[in-house]
């Protein structure tokens, strides 16, 4: 590309005419049907950018035909049709529109709840069958009922003021927001359990997680009033469909709304043929306010991509002026932030990053914007980005600074978080970047100094040091078919507090942890901390 040439932003489906406006007149605009495979493959040589929607899959394939691609702008919130990792390894830049369907996902939820209370999809499929059934379809008022709402992020929070104006008792749950910020809200926090059992109705709005898999399930269902109506306009798999399809058939409770399946289309599952569900085929981003906003944003993005700005929404990487010294703590820093919050066990009031060693020389910020997505991908639902993340924490009254020191005595490079919890407790964890490969460690952990190579399952354990713990845990987990792939174990004094930070394989069930946890405190007649991160 010469100086003289306008990078080439090729568009593969149709998008919002504001978008080509958004671009404005500095680039050279392409179409394509990005659905049809060989179209899409052969547009995509020579291009800079590319626009897209649901339906064009941008796979390693078609991220290798596009050679000089920079920057790869999915024109809403999901990415599923991205192959993020192929992206980031051919050093393309992925970004999406992470807020730009807040308020159609938060009015979906709302016209659920009401379509619920009324039977509206049912009262018009019999008056349009020819049926007069008026008495048929008695419904209930939203107007003096508690509305339990799982999830006080962006869109819960929408969920919660547009609710306010039905005068109905609103409760919540979400253990990352401090009650403050919630009786701002208009909400009055309280436990999972006590929300399902006092509740009339229930909208959740939080993130797919192994945490969250299955968190409505049939101990929860079983405890909810025969009146609850619930909706899921979240993510699929929150609720375990087969514990409400027969909470709904066996009339454990009255009804629930749904937008989301844990497999999309639903193809075949029996929900569908229930008459107390309402669903919807994952409309949450569905209006056209929705759908320019998304492509507007994208554009800009793009823009900036293209001019090596700092890209807020990107999901791979910060891209634009950051000091390529800096760029490879990023991915770390997000990573550290998750095992943060791992480590949590109440909502966060301040959090600090720390940057220390030779690294302060450059502009670091991008480093906090880091830790800051890092933790609020775990905790909202909505798509976390370096812009939005200090909203987040903003909107939930949690505190944030950073602090540089050009001394660090043990390594080059020192990345830190420490936070302050609502409980008064608070939670420090480190990592740095060592050797020519840059391999991420992780190097302290509440103040216990280790070193272990980040890997996907971490397990820590804090308990009273005893001998035959490690035998314990080993034990158990070997009887589960987990393998313990490394284990490092830290201690303030013999016979004190020790630190266990172990990398598995895989997964450990919560029920497994939880077991391992009774039979250490029985032998250290101790509390003991158990955490997969």
């Amino acid at each position: 590309m010469t100086s003289l040439a306008k990078p080439v932003v090729l568009i593969a489906e149709e998008l919002s005419p504001a978008t080509v406006d958004a671009l404005g007149p500095d680039f050279e605009i392409r179409h394509a049907d990005g659905a049809n495979r060989s179209e899409l493959l052969a547009a995509l040589p020579g291009v800079h950018a590319v626009l897209i929607r649901s339906a064009t899959q941008m796979d390693p394939e078609a991220i290798a035909a596009g050679k000089d691609l920079k920057v790869i702008a999915r024109a809403g919130v999901g990415l599923d049709n991205v192959d993020i990792k192929a992206a980031t390894e051919a050093g393309v830049m992925v970004v999406n529109a992470p807020t730009s369907n807040v308020v159609s996902a938060a009015e979906l939820a709302v016209g659920h709840l009401l379509s619920l209370a009324r039977h509206i999809p049912r009262a018009h499929a019999s008056l349009a069958a020819g049926e007069w059934k008026r008495t048929a379809f008695t419904g209930v008022e939203l107007f003096d009922k508690t509305i339990g709402i799982i999830g006080l992020g962006r869109i819960g929070a929408l969920v919660a003021e547009r609710l306010s104006g039905f005068r109905a008792n609103i409760i919540g749950f979400d253990p990352y927001v401090q009650p403050v910020r919630a009786s701002q809200m208009g909400v009055t926090l309280t436990t999972l359990e006590d929300l399902v059992a006092q509740s009339d109705f229930i909208t959740i709005h939080i993130p797919k997680t192994p945490e969250t898999t299955g968190m409505i399930g049939v101990k929860e269902l079983k405890s909810a009033k025969p009146s609850l109506r619930i909706v899921n306009a979240s993510r699929g798999g929150i609720i375990d469909e087969d514990a409400l399809y027969q909470a709904l058939s066996e009339n454990w409770i009255a009804g629930a709304g749904i937008d989301v399946f844990n497999s999309e289309p639903p193809t075949g599952s029996p929900l569908l043929d229930l008459p107390n569900i309402v669903v919807t085929p994952h409309l949450g981003a569905s209006t056209e306010e929705a759908q320019e906003k998304a492509g507007i944003s994208v554009a800009k993005s793009v823009k900036l991509a293209l001019e090596g700005e700092l890209v807020p929404d990107a999901v791979n990487v910060a891209g634009g002026i950051i000091d390529p010294s800096v760029r490879p703590g990023i991915p770390l820093m997000e990573k550290l932030g998750q095992i943060f919050v791992g480590l949590c066990q109440a909502s966060i009031s301040s959090i600090t990053v720390e940057v220390r060693g030779d690294i302060v020389e450059h502009d670091v910020s991008a480093l906090k914007l880091a830790a800051l997505k890092g933790i609020f991908s775990r905790i909202v639902s909505e798509q976390v980005s370096y812009v939005n993340a200090p909203l987040l924490a903003e909107a939930r009254g949690v505190n944030v600074s950073m602090a540089t020191d050009p001394r660090s005595d043990e390594y080059r490079n020192v990345l830190t978080i420490k936070g302050v919890l609502g409980d008064g407790s608070s939670v420090s964890v480190s990592a740095t970047l060592t050797g020519a490969r840059q391999t991420e460690k992780l190097v302290e952990v509440n103040g216990y100094d280790i070193e272990v190579p980040l890997a996907t399952h971490h397990i820590v354990m804090i308990y009273k040091d005893r001998p035959g713990i490690v035998a314990i845990y080993g034990k158990a987990f070997g009887d589960a078919n987990i393998n313990i792939a490394g284990m490092q174990i830290a201690r303030e004094t013999a016979g004190g507090q020790a630190l266990s930070v172990l990398t598995v394989d895989s997964r450990v069930p919560d029920d497994l942890l939880a077991e391992v946890a009774t039979k250490i405190e029985a032998t250290t007649m101790a509390h003991i901390d158990i955490v997969e991160l």
